[in-house]
């Protein structure tokens, strides 16, 4: 079966991600990590479903919070999360974990 798999620093910036939004309320973060989820299953189950960022990667936006999900599909059916990109970051920051 195919699953989602975080890259080591996609998991980071999801756990910095959380504690920020839990130091507001556990609410927010309950809402932030099922928007997370609901987001990369989405992916997983269409792949295509978001927009080319490049030729390798999509980038799928959360409608909820101001993150996106830079992803691509792998060869094996899984999906794999390259970073968990808030929109002020610099875009294509995650280029070298690719």
């Amino acid at each position: 079966m195919s699953e989602v798999v975080l890259h080591e620093a996609a998991e980071e910036e999801f756990e910095a991600a959380q504690l920020w939004h839990l130091s507001r309320s556990r609410r927010s973060a309950e809402r932030f990590a099922r928007s997370v989820r609901r987001v990369a299953e989405e992916a997983l189950s269409n792949p295509t479903r978001y927009p080319a960022y490049d030729a390798e990667f999509r980038e799928a936006g959360m409608t909820d919070y101001p993150y996106s999900l830079i992803y691509r599909a792998l060869p094996s059916g899984d999906v794999q999360v390259i970073a968990v990109a808030h929109a002020s970051r610099e875009p294509g920051y995650w280029r070298d974990r690719a």
